[in-house]
């Protein structure tokens, strides 16, 4: 066992370039967590055509191309020891280009906006020196207000459209009168020698529905394991557009083996990025129960979980709990991925299960959020809507 060990270790420091040396050895295949390791170390050191960020090649492993640079050094920390992860950033900071962007804050200020160099920054920041820290906040703020042009009035027109629809009442009240609905449900009686429509019936917004009880909730439960880096600034900004709308109760949950309520941060999509721990290990089903404690009324109740679904807890509880509140009748989406491309990272197996409950399990480009907020407010089915990000894809 011990000379298995060894050789294993020396595989890792060696790289894939040493199976051929090794083989004669009867070097034993690398187990899963091993072969995560090196090509998580490939993704830093490995200088060949096929290996390193940024070329798509193989690098040192035995899977698919390398993963982002962002991904591998927030996962780093769940695969070495704290001492060894130190060393290891530091490397990928000055073989993969941020050390200069990091410590010579001009540099960065020249920089376009990046958002797979922001998730990747985001991951370093305790590293960042005191006089660069202004920089890369005006930086990742950039990168936040790109994607809040994009998606904000989107996102209004579609919530409002969908929770307004939800909330006529017969009881008549001029304050509460929807001109829109009134008017074009009414066209057919236009009038012409008055000139004008006769309304036959009018439509009115119920107050009720604008009280705490009745409003909707809409929980964000987001994984910030590494390889969520994308996500994460992306689920930032949207999370503050929902926090700002009267007509919502928004909560924002991150997680990886520990949770965090960054909900008082939502005033501020940077201040909400800043409360992130990019990395880390992952235990969701912990996450599902601390949000559970803010169902009020399941049936008025939106819950995203933002995650690859790489569970490290308890699998089973996990799944047992997504169950159970899909059963209740609060609104289950799981978003394998938030991001605008690249095909998502994420445990199918648990993909699959989810789905078997009718938990819908998709990742989602951020510009098609608006019209899945409004289908799922509106209670519509989701099929689809699913099929048709499956089609683009293809």
């Amino acid at each position: 066992m011990e000379q298995t060990q060894q050789l294993q270790r020396w595989r890792l420091i060696l790289g894939q370039e040493s199976d051929k040396r090794l083989s004669g050895m009867n070097m034993p295949s690398l187990n899963e967590e091993q072969d995560l390791m090196d090509k998580a170390l490939a993704s830093i050191y490995n200088k060949s055509e096929n290996g390193g960020f940024g070329n798509g090649g193989t690098g040192a492993g035995h899977g698919p191309s390398n993963p982002q640079i962002s991904r591998w050094l927030g996962d780093v920390r769940t695969l070495f020891d704290k001492d060894l992860v130190k060393v290891i950033q530091n490397d990928a900071m000055n073989r993969c280009g941020l050390k200069q962007l990091i410590f010579e804050p001009e540099l960065l200020e020249n920089t376009e906006p990046d958002i797979n160099l922001a998730s990747t920054i985001l991951t370093l920041k305790e590293m960042i020196p005191k006089r660069s820290k202004d920089s890369v906040r005006a930086f990742i703020r950039k990168i936040v207000e790109e994607i809040n042009r994009l998606l904000e009035q989107d996102i209004r027109r579609a919530v409002t459209a969908a929770v307004n629809k939800r909330a006529h009442s017969p009881i008549p009240s001029a304050a509460a009168l929807d001109y829109k609905m009134t008017i074009s449900r009414n066209l057919k009686h236009y009038s012409p020698e008055l000139k004008t429509i006769v309304p036959e019936h009018f439509y009115f917004f119920d107050r009720a529905s604008k009280t705490a009880a009745n409003k909707w909730t809409v929980i964000l439960d987001i994984d910030q394991s590494g390889s969520m880096g994308e996500s994460v600034i992306y689920s930032s900004v949207v999370s503050c557009i929902l926090a700002s709308m009267s007509a919502l109760k928004t909560r924002i949950v991150a997680f990886d083996t520990s949770i965090v309520d960054l909900t008082e941060k939502s005033a501020d999509p940077v201040d909400l990025l800043y409360g992130f721990q990019l990395g880390g290990g992952t235990d969701i089903d912990k996450s599902v129960v601390y949000c559970q404690q803010f169902i009020e009324n399941p049936k008025k109740t939106l819950f995203f979980l933002i995650s690859d679904l790489m569970e490290g807890g308890n699998r089973a509880a996990f799944v047992r709990r997504m169950e159970e509140m899909k059963s209740s009748g609060v609104t289950v989406v799981c978003l394998l991925a938030l991001a605008d491309k690249g095909k998502p990272y994420y445990d199918e197996q648990m993909a699959q299960k989810l789905s078997g409950f009718g938990i819908p399990c998709f990742a989602c480009n951020p510009q098609r959020l608006p019209e899945l907020l409004e289908r799922v407010l509106k209670g519509q089915d989701l099929g689809e809507f699913v099929k048709s990000l499956e089609g683009k894809k293809k």
